[in-house]
């Protein structure tokens, strides 16, 4: 038993060895079978049958044979090679030989690929063929469509084309003899020769036949239309000089000229044909011309704004300047009652300077302008300029004259503020001593204090001379800010006092049955009389707290409401 147990199991597992090999080339046989049977089934002959429908001679001829003789090989050689090779493989398998029968499932894969190559080589050279006829025909129509058409427009309209038509003619006459060489070929059965030809026609048509609809509106402009706008910007270029324009500095007539010369050079490239270089520089000669009336247009605007705002704008520098004059007039009498820094004191001599300067420059247009011998555009830049500085120091020096005429407004709001403080102070005070309280804290007298200093040191800034109104508002916002925080502070005492009188009021009536109660509000009306009156709200709402939840806010609530019952 021994050894009869290691040796079955040596057998089982030569047979499960034996097995999965013969399952794996089994597979790998019907997987090339099945590649064979693709390969005979591939639609040689269909395809090879619809080639007969054409003329067989030529190119044609030579192919048809050419692919015949590939497919017998296939068929009568290469198909029945690799049945007995299959066969073969096969017993191979069965006599367990499986290197052997590799070997041979190799060498059919490369037979069935060489096989599959030239089958799939024939059906794409039948396609192209087929694809061939077809276009060619479909292409040709047109092309022979649009010549047709071409020759007739040619014809009809021969003026329309000038020095172009003899160029236009010999490209026509070329189309028959390819037309005839396509011909010939499709008849001898090589279309993929005639295909060139069709190719050749389409490209020669894509180019010359635009050419057809662009030459006679391209003549017309070069010898009509462009040479009319030429002649009408020399006539109004004339015109303007005759009415005093200055247009030396353009140029137009060395451009016009120059234009000129270039339009017999765009005719020459017509009359050979060359369309799309003639016809860009084209369009920018239309853009140039569009400009000189851009230009011209422009000097005449500029004339009627040097004419109707020259004076003006001298009228108006002179009415800026007399009122800077007074500005500083008016300064120097202000600064006599009111402090003026440096700075504000120079705005008006700054003003006057850039306008000094404002009428040298006006002065020189107004000269240039007598002359005659500069161009409107030039004058009327410089006008607006100088508009934009008179208008710059106008806005200046009225904002200054503003700002002086406002120092004795600001002086008298100033004094009223002050008075303003000083009763607001006031009637504060009266209502802290009408409050009957036991005395009023440090904390707000020191508030107090302050505030008056503030409103002293305001007072004493409006005594002084000149005024200083910078400092003296600066000043007015401190004692602004000082009283506001005295009030609030005090009404704030006031309120708490006010609540603490309402809450004992309110917990007198546990003092005699809640002794912890009794003892706070002992100590709350300790504080009260001490002045420390939020120590004593502390301790009198601990108080009503302890004896009833909630009391505080209720008591808060009902005076807020003023439903407070004494």
């Amino acid at each position: 038993m021994e050894f009869v147990i290691p040796i079955l199991l040596v057998i089982v597992v030569a047979i499960a060895v034996i097995l999965i090999f013969r399952r794996k080339h089994n597979a790998i046989i019907s997987d090339l079978d099945h590649q064979k049977l693709q390969i005979q089934h591939k639609p040689i002959l269909e395809e090879m049958t619809k080639v007969k429908q054409l003329n067989m001679n030529g190119q044609t001829e030579e192919m048809f044979e050419r692919w015949r003789a590939s497919w017998n090989d296939v068929m009568d050689h290469d198909i029945p090679q690799v049945d007995t090779m299959l066969f073969d493989a096969e017993e191979y398998i069965d006599k367990l030989r499986y290197g052997k029968a590799t070997q041979i499932e190799e060498q059919v894969k490369e037979i069935l690929h060489t096989a599959e190559q030239k089958m799939n080589a024939i059906l794409e050279e039948l396609n192209n063929l087929i694809g061939s006829e077809e276009k060619n025909r479909i292409e040709m129509e047109q092309i022979q469509e649009q010549y047709r058409s071409a020759r007739k427009t040619v014809l009809a309209h021969q003026y329309s084309f000038g020095e172009a038509l003899p160029a236009l003619e010999r490209e026509l006459e070329s189309y028959q003899p390819e037309i005839q060489e396509y011909n010939e070929l499709t008849a001898t059965g090589n279309y993929m020769s005639a295909r060139e030809v069709v190719m050749r026609l389409k490209e020669k048509s894509d180019q010359l036949f635009p050419k057809l609809h662009d030459i006679p509106t391209l003549l017309s402009e070069v010898s009509t239309k462009i040479p009319s706008t030429i002649h009408e910007l020399r006539m109004g270029k004339n015109e303007m000089e005759s009415q005093g324009y200055y247009l030396e500095h353009l140029s137009i007539t060395t451009k016009l000229d120059g234009i000129e010369q270039e339009l017999s050079q765009l005719k020459t490239s017509l009359s050979e044909l060359s369309v799309g270089p003639a016809k860009q520089r084209m369009e920018e000669m239309k853009d140039e011309l569009d400009s000189f009336y851009d230009l011209l247009e422009k000097e005449v605007t500029a004339r009627s704004f040097v004419d109707q705002q020259h004076l003006a704008i001298a009228e108006r520098l002179d009415v800026i300047k007399r009122q800077t004059l007074t500005a500083q007039e008016e300064a120097s009498y202000v600064q006599q009652n009111y402090h003026l820094s440096d700075e504000q004191l120079a705005i008006p001599v700054k003003c006057m300077e850039s306008l000094n300067s404002a009428e040298s420059k006006l002065m020189l247009v107004q000269t240039r302008l007598g002359e005659e011998q500069s161009a409107y555009s030039s004058l009327e830049e410089e006008l607006r300029e100088i508009e934009q500085v008179v208008g710059q120091q106008d806005e200046i020096q009225s904002e200054f004259h503003n700002r002086l005429k406002n120092l004795r407004i600001d002086e008298n709001s100033s004094r009223a503020k002050i008075v303003e403080l000083k009763k607001k102070l006031h009637t504060i005070e009266r209502s802290l001593h009408k409050a009957n309280l036991p005395g009023i804290p440090e904390e707000i007298d020191v508030r107090f204090e302050e505030a008056e200093e503030h409103i002293f040191v305001v007072e004493r800034s409006l005594s002084e001379v000149p005024l200083n109104m910078t400092a003296i508002d600066q000043h007015l916002k401190n004692a602004e800010v000082s009283v506001g925080e005295a009030q609030a502070k005090a009404q704030e005492m006031l309120e708490n006092a006010m609540l603490v009188e309402r809450i004992i009021q309110y917990g007198n009536r546990y003092r005699t049955t809640n002794t912890a109660v009794h003892v706070k509000l002992l100590e709350a009306e300790h504080a009260f009389r001490q002045k420390r009156y939020n120590k004593a709200l502390e301790e009198a709402g601990i108080a009503v707290e302890q004896a009833e939840p909630g009391a505080l806010k209720k008591i808060q609530k009902m005076m807020k409401e003023k439903q407070w019952d004494n």
